[in-house]
């Protein structure tokens, strides 16, 4: 009885500690995802900005 209380808790605890992992990582990864989405959105906001301005430019020398 003892010997199973005691295997009970261990594999909880190791299910715990892998539920945690998975969290942390998942947590690193949308973190990553939301960066890289930031900075291909801003490099398209300023791609995109600076074509305007080339092609006011433009049509203002004519």
């Amino acid at each position: 009885m003892v010997l199973a209380t005691i295997t009970t808790v261990s594999a909880c605890a190791e299910l715990q500690d892998t539920g945690r992992q998975i969290g942390e990582t998942t947590k690193e990864v949308t973190t990553d995802i939301g960066h890289a989405t930031r900075d291909a959105t801003r490099a398209i906001d300023h791609a995109s900005r600076d074509a305007v301005n080339s092609v006011k430019d433009d049509l203002s020398e004519d």
